[in-house]
């Protein structure tokens, strides 16, 4: 070959790779999950009703038939106790906020809790102080106070509507598992009492202080997780947390049986203030808020071993560094069976002391192996502090919120991550 030759050769060979190279880059823009704020969060901006806009979402958000979104704020709103708001897209790819209700201490203070459905179209939630139901009408929202007991976590309801979560202390003043029963107005009937089981040195066997979401498990079987208690030989008093089955009888009791206790091992997690997710094959999934190597809290699978009444635990990601996140929050699967979640701290956002927190995908290959992989890096002028678990609508569409970050005040954003 000549020498001319060659070099045209090798400026073709370069000309296609240089094709090769943009062409996959595009590709790989195109298919990159696009961020976007939808709301945020503004006290001083005065909303559709001329009442001030609310601040700071601790939990999820949930979505009617229609593609609207529904959450509460902790402050903020005409009295400042917090709100109940819907987010509504139009055709042009742009939300509008409405106040659907201002609390005002006597029905409820500090929502720090997501709302639920109902069959009917009734909104069902949370406040420190109380459970409540928004009932829609042409009017408006109207509010009642269900019960004058609060707490944190998200509500479950069965098919009559009734309500279930972890309400109150219980007999033994560390936490209980309670069902609000509609019939002849709303009476509590407590599930289970933790603490129940304890060793001569007062450590609660069976788990204690309940404070996340229930799961609804095959047969009517509630899942759930404690922040303390269990039988750890790695943690002391008050014990470093439980995963827990509730497991409803005939005779109209329910029997509890601890399923792990954390740590199992040096480095493992510890402390449970998020709930567990469950998979198709029964598997459970979730995060626990200390322990791993620098302290982050791991993301668990707890599988069922063959003998059917034992659980093995494996560590599907210990956070390293904080860059990548930490503290995750409860896990959700997308349709393909990927898990998706937030931390909400670390990551590189450098408004933020520790990092603005991050949203996170994890997928499995064939062996099982889990990688995971950050979606996107909150910098605090987009959201700060993820506190809560994701959701999804139809299209695969990804829904979140920040308690903190956004323009303006800073005061916290719904969020959208698109495929």
């Amino acid at each position: 070959m000549r020498p001319n030759e060659s070099c045209s050769t090798a400026k073709a060979a370069v000309a296609v790779m240089v094709l090769l190279a943009a062409t996959l880059a595009l590709q790989t823009a195109q298919a990159a999950p696009k961020f976007k704020v939808l709301h945020a969060f503004d006290p001083v901006k005065h909303g559709l009703a001329g009442v001030s806009d609310g601040v700071g979402l601790y939990d999820r958000l949930t979505l009617d038939a229609k593609g609207n979104l529904y959450g509460t704020t902790a402050g903020g709103g005409t009295y400042n106790y917090g709100t109940v708001f819907e987010l509504m897209p139009n055709s042009e790819g742009h939300w509008t906020e409405a106040i659907l209700h201002n609390f005002n201490d006597r029905d409820g203070d500090l929502p720090h809790a997501g709302l639920v459905f109902d069959a009917a179209g009734n909104l069902y939630g949370r406040t420190i102080t109380s459970v409540f139901k928004l009932k829609p009408s042409s009017g408006g929202w109207t509010l009642s106070v269900l019960f004058d007991h609060g707490g944190p976590s998200n509500l479950l309801l069965d098919r009559a509507d009734n309500v279930y979560g972890s309400i109150g202390k219980g007999e033994y003043g560390q936490g209980a598992i309670s069902e609000l029963v509609r019939k002849n107005g709303w009476k509590e009937k407590w599930l289970y009492s933790f603490c129940s089981r304890q060793d001569q040195k007062g450590l609660c066997l069976d788990g204690s202080e309940p404070s996340a979401s229930l799961t609804w498990g095959p047969g009517g079987v509630l899942y759930g997780t404690t922040v303390y208690g269990g039988d750890s030989p790695y943690c002391g008093k008050p014990g470093c947390g439980v995963v827990y089955e509730l497991k409803p009888e005939k005779d109209g009791s329910w029997n509890e049986t601890v399923l792990h206790s954390f740590p199992a091992f040096n480095g493992d997690g510890w402390k449970l203030y998020d709930g567990v997710t469950l998979d198709k094959s029964g598997n459970l999934y979730g995060a626990t808020y200390q322990g791993g190597s620098v302290g982050c809290g791991v993301i668990f699978k707890l599988s069922r071993r063959t003998d059917r009444t034992s659980w093995d635990e494996t560590v599907l990601h210990d956070f390293p560094n904080t860059t990548e996140g930490c503290i995750a929050n409860t896990l959700t699967f997308d349709k393909k069976g990927n898990l998706w979640g937030t931390a909400e701290s670390g990551g590189t956002g450098h408004q933020c002391s520790g990092g603005c927190g991050v949203v996170f995908k994890m997928t499995a290959d064939a062996k099982g192996t889990w990688k995971y992989n950050v979606v996107h890096d909150f910098t605090g002028s987009d959201g700060a502090l993820p506190s809560a678990a994701v959701i999804f609508d139809k299209h695969g569409n990804l829904y979140g919120t920040t308690v903190l970050g956004g323009p303006g005040h800073s005061v916290g954003v719904v969020f959208e991550i698109t495929p």
